[in-house]
């Protein structure tokens, strides 16, 4: 047999077995902004480098997600500086956005291997919420500002009860703050109807939610940094990099393309007018001329 027809053999061998190029692999926790975020990611890939690109999105939570970047099972995830701080390094949470960035862009590299690309735009913290027409009647603008005022009923996800960057960060940086009772625990999605239903008072959502560019609530600044930063950032592995050619400025393309009232918008656009991820990630890529 020539080498024409031993390389064809060859070829056609590769093809049967499924072997070939290495995919992308592209990955997302398990809630709507990680999904959306890991969609743009996908398809901003396909569109610049051509290259088969698989999706693995709705993983689950953070040590899930981190677990497969490290093994290789992905490649690239969306993640958040505040969570990569605390639940992955285990340190202390860092109040000042730019430390916290150098911090875990050196020790994901150090550790893991893992390459911290710029900030996508957005910051993703903890958010206290509450209705538009209280803040304007006791014209409250701040966390401090509530402290002042009488005891709120305080509505929670499950996690900000337990996160040391949570509930108890909450309270020992606003000490005069005063809560009516134990807080009310519900899924996320419950907390803006319990708080325009008046079953409570103020609730800690997430600054990126899309309901708050569309109901008449006020995010509370929170004026003693309670919450330390969570910008998004896509992460990758570093051999992810060495193997495919034009991946780091592909997914560098994104960096500072997405504001915070840009992601709210997206959120919405999935959570509130159900619509499907693909078209609104397409949509996004398209009128950002990316």
């Amino acid at each position: 047999m020539d080498r024409t027809k031993i390389l064809g053999s060859i070829v056609a061998l590769l093809v049967l077995t499924g072997c070939g190029p290495r995919p992308i692999y592209v990955g997302s926790k398990n809630f709507t902004e990680q999904i959306i975020l890991g969609e743009i990611t996908a398809q901003i890939l396909e569109h610049r480098l051509h290259e088969p690109v698989v999706r693995r999105l709705d993983l689950g939570g953070t040590m899930l997600a981190q677990a497969a970047l490290v093994s290789g099972q992905l490649d690239v995830y969306p993640e958040y500086t505040g969570t990569a701080l605390t639940n992955v390094l285990k340190q202390p949470p860092q109040a000042d956005a730019g430390r916290a960035l150098a911090t875990v862009q050196s020790e994901y590299e150090k550790r893991f291997h893992l390459r911290w690309l710029k900030p996508l735009g957005f910051n993703d913290s903890f958010a206290m919420v509450i209705r538009g027409d209280d803040a304007r009647r006791r014209n409250l603008h701040s966390i401090g500002d509530a402290g002042r005022c009488c005891p709120w009923r305080l509505g929670v996800g499950y996690e900000f009860l337990g996160r040391p960057d949570g509930l108890m960060s909450l309270k020992s940086t606003y000490p005069g703050l005063h809560l009516e009772g134990s807080p009310r625990t519900m899924d996320l999605g419950l907390l803006y109807r319990a708080l325009q239903d008046k079953q409570v008072d103020l609730v800690a959502a997430n600054t990126t939610d899309g309901l708050l560019s569309k109901i008449d609530v006020v995010v509370l600044t929170d004026d003693s940094h309670a919450f330390p930063p969570y910008e998004a950032s896509l992460v990758v592995r570093e051999a992810a990099l060495k193997l495919h050619a034009g991946l780091e400025e592909a997914l560098s393309a994104l960096s500072g393309h997405i504001s915070q009232d840009t992601m709210r918008k997206l959120n919405y656009e999935v959570d509130g007018n159900h619509r499907a991820v693909s078209e609104v990630a397409a949509e996004f890529l398209k009128d950002a001329g990316l």
